[in-house]
């Protein structure tokens, strides 16, 4: 069965730093899509960013120029670099794999249980 385990979240200032992680588990031969979500309190879980299994990227708008994602497929892991980081980002944010090749074929959708960050102004 896939596993992804989000890591990285806290507590940090307006305007400083975090590195998220998320690693991927199991019997995977190949991730294709992997996105950050975010999810705040009352608000719907919107897309931060994602990279596909050929390093192209996408960002919400809210956060380009900011936020940098990245994989190392050989670990099966994304990252999130984010930096400058607003209030406004406080969130819990998830990780999701869209397709992911195993012994078994290919199987979908696979999600994190998010990993808490909150900004202080």
């Amino acid at each position: 069965q896939v596993q992804l385990v989000e890591s990285g979240g806290g507590l940090v200032q307006a305007g400083g730093s975090l590195r998220l992680s998320c690693v991927a588990s199991g019997s995977i031969f190949s991730i294709n899509t992997m996105v950050w979500y975010r999810q705040a309190p009352g608000k719907q879980r919107e897309l931060v960013a994602l990279i596909t299994s050929g390093g192209s990227t996408k960002y919400a708008d809210s956060v380009k120029g900011r936020f940098t994602i990245s994989r190392d497929n050989a670990k099966n892991t994304v990252y999130l670099q984010m930096n400058s980081l607003k209030s406004e980002d406080t969130s819990v944010y998830y990780c999701n794999a869209d397709r992911v090749a195993t012994r078994k074929g290919y199987e979908y959708d696979f999600w994190g249980r998010g990993t808490q960050v909150t900004v202080s102004s």
